[in-house]
């Protein structure tokens, strides 16, 4: 429910054993029958980025075994594939043949 007076949503409080619904700007009622009070919160899930054959000599190389084919240098980039407190995650692309994995160290 919104106030009539200025719009504001209106948040359940309770006062002494009376349930209101409150403003911020001090309006007050006490019709709750139908009220109902919830919360959706949706997660999107996040699309891994690949990188494209013709993007990868603008990446860095590092020296790395692939675990495909044996090859010694690999491109490589990172992606923030989890929450913002914790390590990004490393792919890794073999300049040979290819082959992507990822590497969370």
């Amino acid at each position: 429910m919104f106030c009539p007076k200025c719009g504001s949503i209106l948040l359940p409080k309770k006062e002494g054993s009376k349930k209101l619904l409150a403003c911020s700007c001090g309006y007050k009622t006490s019709d709750v029958q139908n009220t109902k009070i919830r919360e959706t919160i949706t997660k999107k899930a996040l699309p891994v980025e690949v990188i494209s054959k013709g993007e990868l000599e603008t990446l860095p190389k590092t020296k790395v075994q692939c675990p495909k084919c044996g090859h010694s240098m690999a491109y490589y980039w990172l992606v923030q594939t989890r929450a913002g407190d914790e390590p990004e995650t490393k792919f890794l692309r073999c300049e040979k043949c290819s082959h992507t994995w990822r590497d969370y160290n």
